[in-house]
């Protein structure tokens, strides 16, 4: 499979490239990022072929966006599908949120000053969001609106939110209705209440967590929704497994470390790079359309590029569900090698 085979999202219109760019990085994701490199890694993403782009107000407290706006800009609109969030307002002089400080800092570096990300899922404030959005974009449209990390707010998402969402792509507003979150459970419930056409799950199909399989990926693959994998390296764990390797965004404990140089120990059986097997085992799931995978630099990029195309033996898989590391239930994509 190469990174730049497009695919039917949903039952949408719309196509997207089996890779994506994800830019919390750009946002200055843990480390700052200045702008002409952030601009740079979203311009080589694009001359490498891929056309996933996913921001959100999040990510930098508007940073992110802004960035890949800069860098999409100069390209033709039809020639990309872009999605962003909607669910958190920027706001100057809001309390930080305390699910984004580690160690007494924000996660995001180099953010703008005194400006918080607010939650608003009511239906003025998801419109707000889709505005402010496209001014820090300067571009005329986005294509994927996602409900962002609503966990806590489920019905009034699904009450005020959603509606408006679904209103504009009746009207052509947007091109398809979705929801990002680090958890399957919240989606699967979302898929049964309403008309979503995909989701964007974080960290939860990947070669450490599977729990996406239990019941949010065959119920997607049933309905006709797309599901993106984002967070296929699960903080960092999976490409580097090492002492210190953080693990849904906190230090990895000594358990999940072990496993995951358990498995670097059967890749390297295989001459297979630990985050080749990681950055391509969820699209051995029919529902899964895409992965998203965030860069820092034109050479991480690349790298994610070459990982993703670079061809695993069959062998590898089987060797994974023989030693009881993957389950024989679990699917794998198809062996290129």
């Amino acid at each position: 499979m190469r990174a730049t085979d497009t695919v039917q999202l949903g039952r949408t219109n719309l196509r997207v490239t089996r890779l994506g760019l994800g830019t919390a990085p750009l946002g200055g994701l843990f480390r700052e990022v200045e702008d002409g490199v952030a601009v740079r890694v979203v311009e080589r993403a694009y001359e490498l072929g891929l056309r996933l782009f996913d921001t959100a107000p999040l990510y930098g407290s508007g940073y992110s966006e802004r960035r890949v706006g800069a860098a999409l800009g100069q390209y033709p609109r039809d020639s990309y599908v872009l999605a962003t969030k909607v669910g958190r307002l920027l706001r100057q002089g809001a309390p930080p949120d305390p699910t984004q400080i580690r160690d007494g800092q924000s996660i995001y570096r180099g953010t703008p000053e005194g400006v918080q990300p607010v939650f608003d899922f009511s239906a003025d404030g998801i419109r707000l969001s889709y505005d402010e959005s496209l001014q820090r974009l300067g571009l005329d449209r986005i294509d994927i609106l996602h409900i962002h990390d609503p966990d806590d707010n489920y019905e009034t998402a699904l009450r005020d939110a959603y509606p408006v969402l679904a209103d504009m792509r009746s009207r052509g507003v947007i091109g398809a209705v979705g929801a990002g979150m680090n958890q399957p459970e919240m989606p699967a419930s979302f898929a049964r209440a309403a008309d979503f056409d995909c989701f964007l799950l974080a960290g939860r199909y990947t070669l450490l967590d599977q729990s996406g399989l239990d019941e949010l990926l065959p119920l997607c693959a049933e309905r006709g929704i797309s599901v993106i994998c984002g967070g296929t390296f699960n903080s960092g764990i999976l490409a580097n497994p090492s002492p210190g390797a953080t693990y849904a965004y906190a230090p990895a404990s000594e358990e999940i470390l072990a496993r995951a140089q358990r498995l670097q120990d059967i890749c390297q059986n295989h001459d297979v790079p630990l985050a080749a097997a990681a950055i391509q085992f969820p699209m051995g799931h029919s529902a899964v359309a895409s992965v998203v995978i965030g860069a820092r630099s034109e050479q991480e990029i690349e790298q994610n590029v070459a990982l993703f195309e670079l061809p695993i033996p069959a062998a590898l898989w089987a060797e994974l569900k023989a030693e009881g590391v993957l389950a024989e239930n679990v699917p794998v994509p198809e062996s290129d090698a």
